[in-house]
């Protein structure tokens, strides 16, 4: 009886597991979303404890019965069931719920759940992102992520972005370390903004320690689209702008210059009170213009995007191709400050087979910019439109003997004739129409940027993945600027060789110069993802990388070109009298090994470290390795049993960490000895420290993320601390010891930047009209701690500022404004020491060390360059088909050297100034903050705070409105229009063109535009 029961046991289980395999199979499939694959989405069967996660491309496999369900569930996503049906392949594409947290984060070499973050890591929303139509991608960052600084250089087509990320923590190079899709490079003005899926943005140590050497400054993260499979689309986005010049100072016309200028020369020691000022004298004139310099230079600029793009692929194929058109034609007369960009990229994937994929993602970039004087820089197109005189016009009469078809332009005002030149009581500026003119300044630059990647999962389940990566970043650039004589001739001597020439760019002269480089990365990692008992979650990384960068130059000069014309400005149709030609090469390599780990229990607990070693040619052989540590870990406190009860709040975590980064940005070979031999006799030109060392930036980070409602309204706070020490310096050696000769490099300073960032969103998509709001503010504290003991300061003089202990990295110092004197009484009492010839109306500067005069020691810091608060709102609504959007940006805390209003209103020279002037010192009580107009010293010549402006502005970067048509018409799936502006009003104290720009000192900046957009996109 009992072996018949053994026997009936063993029957009825051999026929319940051969039942079980019959209908058992496996399905997979790819799961994504509007944008691409979502890498570990829970793939579930219902009902049972069987469940896998998607890989990094999206990719899923998973053995059910045949009439199972599957649930796939992504936070940030609804959750979606599909039940398999006998069907093999099972492909899903999920919506997203914007009031949960999105899960998954591209964080170093590899991906994150975001509930195991512990470091401070921020993710840019893509919908807020793309409504900033701008060419750089960098400035799309603008007012998106506390603590992250964004600024134009200048509002020139072409021009470059400031990015800084918690503070300036170096006194050398700031620049953020961008990644694209795994290959770093200090610049993305290449990439196309169309072509990008996600942005992380590396702010703490312990999220950009993985990187090492050169993640000091920060990192961000950029990952670009790629194709889906089972569909395919065709994408095409244009759109097109007209730009304008706005908030301009407004200047004296012809009768208030004259009118100011004669009471200047009044005003003039020597003058006398009764006699005819040559001013007034020439009122009488005939030949005077009334000319509005603005007006003439500024006109309406116009701006054209067309991009398009096609993806889709097979089972085991995936594609999206992209290309592209920006041009730019600025806000500045004639055709000079044009820039265009083609963009064309590719991206393909291939699954070889289940464990076994390639892929290669390769962008080419074309950029052409003619390139005008932007930044106050000579020849100062700004600067001159806004100091020269009304009174002198555009174009010289053609009677004038100076005058010629080709340069018909005014330059030195009114010819009197051989002998007597030109007159002397209007300074002699230059005529900008005449500078835009023959500017002929064209910058070109092709690029290609990409990688080649081959990835193997080891096991089965594909928890353990081997990634190699080659990325490829070669430039080619190619400079030539022809600079065409031009003006008045001012040599009266004939035996001159540059006798008749005109006074600019005399002789004419063309600069060519031609550079490449190329940087190959080299990335392979190993990456272990697992959960083990649904409780342990293991995310361990170890990899190696090795870059080689080198870089080669070659460039050459010639003068006196006796035909101008196009086809004959190249270098050989030049004089070869002072000839010059150049060439240089350089290269750098790092090598790194890097590892990092996650652990996490139960949704709850997480800790995470990682260490990275780089060797770089750049360090002397005593310090040629530095070592990168860091640790962080992170209290989910939602997940706590105790926490049930408060069900409104959906997330709580509390985040630490502790890491370092480094900074390796110094001259190739600064530690080096350098020497010159000549005649056979070597002499040293550098001395070398071999002792010479990464900058190494160590930060401390607390954190905590709150979500209340089911996440429809979130909070982020965090505290940081940065010091970076072993700051890069040059020191000079005594010259009666060794000789004049190049400083030598050392590790000296160190500065500190600490502060505070909050960020909040809320989305309410509960009704038919949704609407959300994305905030954020940040604080910061910058420092210099510690100097060289032979370098007590570094001082700058063309930008007034001084880099010194317990100060601002390069504050301002020059002396304090005190008002204006207003008798002699005033005069006598304040200077009892030394009045040195100062006026009642004359400026008075604070007696710091009270010795009764005013002198060099009177000086002291008189403002900060770097912004303490920065802060950005986002607003997003729609209503049916409608939908509009605004940001807001902003900074507070913040100085500027506005070295144009000095010249304008404070200069004792014949410029013209804004109508400021008309409320200038004129009698006790008049002013107190203009002093007198005059052609003498009234203090406006020294560096004061009177020049110091607060540069703290609220501005509308954007606003947009759209509509999207819903019903396909003629294979359009998908169309959406839109009006955009940008730049519509600024709510600023500072007097310049533009509080955004990112000089030190303002000498005439070309402005940010009004821009008024008009677009449309359509999916087919």
């Amino acid at each position: 009886m009992m072996r018949k029961n053994v026997i009936y046991n063993i029957v009825l289980l051999w026929t319940i597991v051969s039942g079980s395999v019959m209908y058992a199979q496996t399905v997979k499939g790819v799961v994504s979303d509007s944008s691409g694959p979502l890498p570990q989405v829970n793939v579930a069967v219902k009902g049972t404890a069987i469940n896998t996660a998607t890989d990094f491309d999206g990719n899923y496999t998973i053995t059910v019965d045949s009439n199972a369900i599957l649930v796939f569930s992504y936070i940030g996503f609804v959750t979606k069931e599909i039940a398999v049906k006998g069907n093999s392949t099972v492909n899903v594409v999920l919506v997203e719920d914007s009031q949960k947290l999105e899960e998954v984060v591209v964080v170093g070499y590899t991906t994150q759940k975001k509930a195991s973050i512990t470091g401070a890591v921020s993710t840019v929303n893509l919908g807020d992102l793309s409504k900033t139509r701008v060419v750089d991608v960098a400035q799309a960052l603008q007012g998106q992520v506390a603590g992250v600084f964004v600024a134009a250089n200048t509002g020139a087509p072409g021009d470059g972005i400031k990015l800084r990320i918690r503070g300036e923590g170096t006194l050398g190079k700031n620049d953020v370390l961008y990644v694209i899709d795994g290959v770093p490079t200090r610049d993305i003005s290449f990439l196309n903004q169309s072509d990008i899926k996600s942005m992380s943005v590396l702010k703490d140590a312990a999220a950009g320690a993985i990187y090492g050497s050169r993640a000091a400054s920060g990192v961000v993260l950029i990952t670009t689209k790629s194709g889906l499979k089972g569909r395919s689309s065709f994408d095409v986005d244009m759109y097109s702008g007209i730009h304008y010049a706005t908030n301009l100072p407004k200047m004296l016309n012809t009768d208030q210059y004259l009118t100011v200028k004669d009471q200047a020369w009044h005003n003039t020691a020597g003058n006398a009170a009764s006699a005819i000022s040559p001013y007034a004298a020439d009122r009488s004139r005939t030949d005077l213009a009334n000319t509005d310099w603005q007006d003439e230079l500024f006109t309406t600029g116009i701006s054209k995007n067309f991009q398009v793009s096609a993806s889709g692929g097979s089972e085991n194929v995936q594609y999206l191709i992209s290309g592209g058109y920006f041009g730019h034609d600025g806000i500045v007369v004639e055709d000079n400050d044009q820039f265009e960009r083609f963009n064309f990229r590719s991206n393909v994937n291939a699954d070889i087979s289940d464990r076994f994929k390639v892929g290669t993602n390769l962008q080419i970039s074309y950029a052409k910019q003619d390139k005008l004087s932007s930044s106050g820089d000579a020849p100062g197109v700004i600067r001159h439109a806004l100091i020269r005189p009304p009174v002198l016009g555009v174009y010289k009469d053609v009677s004038d003997p100076t005058y010629s078809q080709r340069n018909p332009y005014t330059d030195l005002p009114f010819y009197t004739g051989p002998n007597d030149g030109w007159s002397k009581i209007y300074e002699f500026t230059s005529n900008p129409i005449a500078i835009v003119h023959f500017t002929d300044d064209k910058r070109n630059t092709f690029q290609t940027f990409g990688n080649l990647y081959g990835e193997y999962a080891l096991l089965r389940d594909k928890s353990l993945k081997f990634k190699s990566n080659l990325g490829v970043d070669i430039k080619f650039s190619h400079n030539k600027n022809f600079a065409s004589n031009f003006g008045d001739a001012n040599i009266n001597d004939p035996s001159n060789q540059y006798y008749g020439l005109g006074r600019n760019n005399r002789p004419n002269g063309l600069d060519e110069n031609r550079g490449q480089e190329m940087t190959f990365t080299f990335t392979n990692t190993l990456n272990y993802i697992k959960t083990f008992k649904e409780v342990h979650s293991i995310n361990a990384l170890l990899g190696m990388e090795n870059i080689n960068s080198k870089a080669a130059a070659m460039g050459g000069s010639r003068q006196n070109f006796d035909n101008t014309t196009d086809p004959f400005r190249y270098l050989d149709y030049g004089s070869t009298t002072n000839a010059y030609s150049s060439g240089s090469a350089s290269n750098w390599s790092l090598l790194s090994y890097f590892a990092s780990g996650t652990y996490g229990y139960d949704n709850k607990y997480f800790a995470s470290a990682t260490m990275r070693a780089d060797a770089s040619s750049r360090f002397g052989p005593n310090n040629k390795w530095g070592y990168f540590p860091s640790v962080s870990a992170g209290w989910v406190v939602s997940q706590e049993d105790f926490m049930k009860k408060s069900d409104w709040i959906s997330n709580l975590k509390l985040r630490a960490s502790w890491g370092e980064a480094g900074n390796q940005e110094l001259p190739n070979n600064a530690y080096e000895t350098l020497v010159s031999s000549t005649g056979g006799v070597v002499n040293v030109v550098r001395y070398g420290n071999p002792d010479l060392k990464w900058e190494t930036t160590t930060q401390t980070n607390f954190g905590v993320d709150l979500g209340i409602l089911n996440n429809k309204l979130s909070f982020t706070a965090d505290y940081f601390t940065k010091t970076t020490d072993d700051i890069l310096l040059t020191v000079g050696l005594p010259a009666v010891s060794v000789g004049v000769i190049e400083r030598t490099f050392v590790n000296a300073g160190e500065v500190n930047n600490k502060g505070l960032e909050f960020g909040v969103n809320f989305q309410n998509n509960d009704n038919e009209f949704k609407y959300g709001i994305n905030a954020n503010i940040a604080t910061l504290t910058n420092r210099v701690n510690k100097l060289h003991e032979f370098v007590k300061n570094i001082t700058d003089d063309f930008s007034h500022t001084k880099t010194e202990t317990g100060q601002p990295i390069s504050s301002y110092y020059g002396y304090q404004f005190d008002g204006i004197y207003q008798n002699s009484a005033e005069v006598s009492t304040h200077l009892f020491s030394n009045a040195n010839a100062t006026q009642p109306g004359d400026i008075k500067f604070k007696d710091l060390n009270s010795d009764g005069q005013i002198n060099a020691d009177d000086r002291t810091f008189i403002g900060n360059p770097i912004p303490k608060v920065t802060y950005g709102v986002n607003f997003n609504a729609s209503y049916k088909n409608f939908d509009i959007s605004f940001l807001l940006q902003g900074v507070e805390g913040v100085d500027r050297y506005n070295d144009l209003k000095q010249i304008l209103n404070y200069d004792s020279r014949p410029f013209n100034s804004t109508t400021a002037v008309l409320d200038s010192w004129n009698g006790e009580g008049t002013s107190n903050t203009t002093p007198r107009v005059t052609f003498n010293n009234n203090g406006g010549g020294n560096v004061s705070s009177v020049f110091v402006e607060d540069a703290s502005y609220l501005r509308l970067k954007n606003l947009e409105i759209g509509y999207t048509f819903s019903k396909t018409v003629l294979g359009i799936k998908d169309m959406r229009m839109y009006a955009s502006g940008q730049n519509l009003f600024t709510i600023t104290d500072y007097t310049g063109l533009d509080p955004e720009s990112t000089s030190l000192i303002d000498k005439g900046t070309y402005p940010q535009s009004k821009s008024f957009i008009f677009g449309v996109r359509v999916k087919l």
